[in-house]
This record gives C-alpha cells, sequence and structure tokens, in this order.
C-alpha cells in the first residue's frame, strides 16, 4: 500500500508539472492512474479525487497565466455561461448510470479525444493570424463548446481543456498563449462546482472511503499544486506556443490508445 501510494504521489507531481503549461487539467491521466496503480474502482469517488487534483492543477497554473496577462476574460464570462449549467447537467447524467461506469468513461473519453484531435491537426494546418486575426468570434459556438466541456468535466473528471482550448481558438478567435491562460480559468471555476456537485451525490461507503483516505488525498493536492505552479512557470518562459500544441497532441495520442486498449482487450 506504501509504495503504491507513493507511485501515485510522483505521478501526480509529474501530470501536473507537464499539463500545467498546456492547458489541460490532467484528469486524463489522474484517473487512469488511480484506478490502475491504487486499484480504486472508476465511480463518484474517483471521480471526485481526480476533479479536486484538476482544480488544484488549474488554479496553480491559471494563477500563473493569469500574472502573466495571458487571459481573455471576455472570453471566459462568455464560457462560463454554458460551462456551470454543462458542469451540473454532467453530474445528473453520473447519478442516471449509477454502477458499472467504467465502459461508458472509457468509450466517452475516446469520443473526446478524438475530437480535440482533430481540431488541433487541423488548426496546426494553419497560421495564428489567418485563423484569428480580423475575425469577429461566435458567441453561440463558444457557449456551446464550453457547455460540452463543462459537460465532459463531469462526467469524466477532467478540466476539459481538450475542448475548451480549441473552443477559445476556434470561435473566440484567440491565440494559443491566451487560449491556455483563459481555459484554466474557465476551470478554476467550473471545476470546483463539479467536485462539490459530485460530492453530494456520493453514498454512505463512498463518503467512508473518501474519509479514510484523507491523508492519502491532502499529500496529493499539496504535491499537485506545487508540480502545477512549477510547470506553468517553466512552460512560459521556456517552451515555444508550437512546441506546446504538439507536446498537447502528443499525450492525447497516448491517452487515445491507453483507453482503446482498455475497452477492446
Amino acid at each position: 500500500m506504501l509504495i503504491e501510494h507513493l507511485l501515485v504521489i510522483l505521478g501526480v507531481m509529474v501530470i501536473a508539472f507537464i499539463f500545467a503549461p498546456i492547458g489541460l487539467g490532467g484528469g486524463m491521466l489522474f484517473v487512469p492512474l488511480i484506478h490502475y496503480v491504487s486499484g480504486w474502482p472508476i465511480d463518484g469517488k474517483l471521480l471526485a479525487v481526480s476533479l479536486m487534483l484538476t482544480g488544484v492543477v488549474s488554479w496553480g497554473s491559471g494563477l500563473t497565466h493569469r500574472r502573466e496577462n495571458l487571459v481573455d476574460d471576455d472570453m471566459i464570462g462568455i464560457s462560463l455561461w454554458g460551462a456551470v449549467p454543462g458542469a451540473v447537467i454532467g453530474v445528473l447524467i453520473i447519478q442516471l448510470f449509477e454502477g458499472d461506469f467504467d465502459l461508458i468513461f472509457k468509450s466517452l473519453s475516446l469520443i473526446l479525444i478524438s475530437i480535440a484531435l482533430a481540431k488541433y491537426l487541423f488548426s496546426m494546418k494553419k497560421t495564428e493570424n489567418s485563423v484569428f486575426q480580423d475575425k469577429d468570434e461566435n458567441v453561440p459556438g463558444l457557449v456551446l463548446g464550453a457547455g460540452f466541456g463543462g459537460f465532459l468535466s463531469s462526467v469524466l473528471a477532467i478540466g476539459a481543456g481538450a475542448i475548451y482550448v480549441p473552443t477559445l481558438q476556434t470561435f473566440g478567435k484567440l491565440k494559443t498563449r491566451i487560449s491556455i491562460g483563459s481555459s484554466l480559468n474557465i476551470m478554476m471555476i467550473v471545476v470546483p462546482i463539479a467536485v462539490i456537485s459530485h460530492l453530494v451525490i456520493l453514498n454512505d461507503v463512498q463518503t467512508n472511503e473518501l474519509f479514510e483516505q484523507i491523508f492519502f488525498i491532502g499529500a496529493l493536492l499539496v504535491i499537485t499544486f506545487i508540480g502545477s505552479r512549477f510547470g506553468a512557470r517553466f512552460g512560459i518562459k521556456n517552451i515555444p506556443e508550437n512546441r506546446i500544441l504538439q507536446i498537447f497532441i502528443a499525450i492525447l495520442i497516448i491517452i487515445w490508445f491507453r483507453y482503446l486498449i482498455d475497452i477492446f482487450v
């Protein structure tokens, strides 16, 4: 048990460090890490913990991006009109499918990652100037896209940066760095709402299990915050925007194959 806990703690620190500068909360890896290493079932308890860690990454990295003025508050405000209701609806869907959620979770993850990959591979074929300058934002598209991100944030226990970032780029006409910072700041509000909603619907057994793991979870939260702060500072100063996109896409591809194997093998 001690070795498993140490491996998970090390894993979340690395995930937070890597994901913080590319606009993701890390939930896509937090869930499988805890699921496979610590043996937790994919249920409301695991989703709540993953969302807690994702929220810490979003705050640790989001504050750093805000201090660097790499956010667009207008686009954040518009996005929240879709993201917040989407997150609440996602939790209600979880409650409807209470039971064996593993296959549903991984199948939806494959769909999410496929959409994100398609958007990013398409965007890399165009220059930032040709895509984002001298064009008006699409408010309905931004609200709907963010709503989908909020929904998936609750259902898949992720920050949904894989949806928010391309949505902000496509419909909000934001450049890469600002879309990443804005995505993280959306998560800073949406993820805590999703966490609270998940905790409310936990049954007594799951709640007791969380309290039994309180020190372990606390250690994960602290190490995640440290990893995300250092990752964001390092990434902003040392990683070019094009490189960020390449890293982002590579990680999504790895996750896509991981879940594909889980479903069919």
